[in-house]
């Protein structure tokens, strides 16, 4: 099917369905694509710990069981995010320990040290009440970091994103002397702690976080020594808390970076490392997260008010070939429903549009929303029509002029009016 064809001839999507049109004509990937996809295939996908005792290996087991004892008697009982390391009391413990033993591969010794090294952190610093404190960072909060939403399996998401301090009034307000950076710090450790209260430190459980970071704009000179810090103090005091790094809208030249420091980065880590190139945050994303807890920014869904109105409704999901339109038919609407919807391409870069096509015989179609071409940087459409007589709503999505694919998303609910109820 060639792209004239394919523009004459499109499919009617129904609910849950996928289409089934064929493929365009393959063409040639970038230089980028094809290093940043190098990139990608050097380094297995990591395999989270279950945390399950009877899945260690016996020498795993056996420097637990050294990991406590010499905990016990160099320091006491002692407890983290509320939860007491030694005693067979509560198994968390269990989790927390080997967390810190895989961060040394299970070096009885290092382990140890890094554990008390992170022990009189949190005491330090005040880890345990950072949670209860106001520290006045509200322009940053939902839009430099932030825990939004769950992935597949369960994990609490963390994005990420420094590009707002690309303007130097915001930069100096924040990071102006060595006060503002410790207290910027210290909202940053409350972010995360957030997170953690999230896990559920168990055995088979959801026990780290995912992280997003968006590399869109950031000033890298500039942030280098809050990076630096932030760094430091995620790595000795929050061992194995990271499932997964997502990063996204990277630069060109972050490829190149990464060849080079590739090389120091441990295998464990490079295996938790996903790199999206700028403009593929959404289709990178979709492997990971659904749609409905996707940021709208990022080709989702979720709306930062959408939590005030419970969990939020799941999407359905389907791709958009290149050369293909496809249209999306929400039938049996009766008369004076109203019929709310949201719909996302990641990348969009195509045209859209929304009709009613009414039942009856004679009458017209309603053009709820005209047919026009959306960017790429377009967050999610949200819109709702009230129907005059019964029928359906087709939403149209036209990816005939483009031959990339591109992951979608949409969501409807239809209220019906007292009067049909009745």
């Amino acid at each position: 099917m060639d792209m004239e064809a394919a523009a004459t001839s499109p499919l009617s999507l129904q609910e849950n369905q996928t289409p089934q049109i064929s493929s365009p004509k393959p063409f040639k990937r970038s230089f980028v694509a094809s290093l940043m996809e190098a990139a990608a295939l050097r380094t297995p996908s990591f395999k989270e710990d279950t945390y399950f005792i009877s899945h260690l290996k016996n020498s795993e087991k056996r420097a637990l069981l050294e990991l406590k004892d010499k905990l016990m008697s160099v320091h006491g009982p002692d407890s983290m995010w509320g939860i007491p390391l030694l005693g067979n009391a509560d198994e968390r413990a269990d989790v927390i320990l080997l967390k810190f033993l895989r961060a040394r591969d299970f070096k009885v010794q290092d382990s140890l040290t890094m554990l008390l090294k992170c022990l009189g952190w949190r005491k330090e610093f005040g880890a345990d009440v950072v949670l209860e404190e106001e520290l006045g960072f509200k322009e940053l909060e939902g839009v430099v970091a932030y825990m939004h939403g769950y992935d597949r399996e369960g994990h609490p998401v963390c994005y990420n994103a420094y590009g707002v301090f690309k303007d130097k009034e915001m930069y100096e307000r924040i990071f102006g002397n060595d006060e503002k950076l410790k207290k910027f710090l210290r909202w940053r450790v409350q972010v995360l702690e957030r997170g953690i209260k999230l896990l559920q430190f168990k055995a088979g459980g959801v026990n780290s976080i995912i992280q997003v970071t968006d590399l869109k704009d950031m000033p890298k000179r500039e942030l280098r020594e809050a990076s630096n810090h932030i760094l430091s103090l995620f790595q000795d005091n929050y061992p194995e808390m990271v499932a997964r790094k997502i990063f996204v809208n990277v630069p060109w030249y972050f490829s190149l970076l990464y060849s080079v420091f590739s090389p120091f980065l441990t295998q464990r880590t490079k295996s938790k490392f996903v790199i999206s190139k700028e403009g593929n945050a959404a289709e990178t994303l979709y492997k990971f997260i659904r749609p409905e807890d996707i940021p709208v920014q990022y080709g989702g869904l979720s709306r930062p008010n959408d939590k005030l109105n419970g969990p939020p409704k799941p999407a359905s999901e389907f791709t958009v070939k290149g050369g293909e339109k496809v249209n999306i038919q929400i039938e049996g609407i009766e008369t004076g429903a109203t019929i709310t919807w949201d719909i996302v391409v990641g990348g969009w870069e195509l045209e859209y549009s929304a009709e009613f096509v009414p039942n009856a015989e004679g009458s017209y179609t309603v053009a709820v929303e005209k047919q026009r071409h959306v960017a790429a940087d377009e967050e999610a459409i949200h819109n709702s029509y009230t129907a005059g007589e019964a029928g359906k709503l087709v939403l149209s999505v036209d990816n005939t002029a483009s031959r990339k694919r591109k992951v979608a998303a949409y969501r409807y609910i239809v209220r019906k009016t007292a009067a049909s109820i009745i």
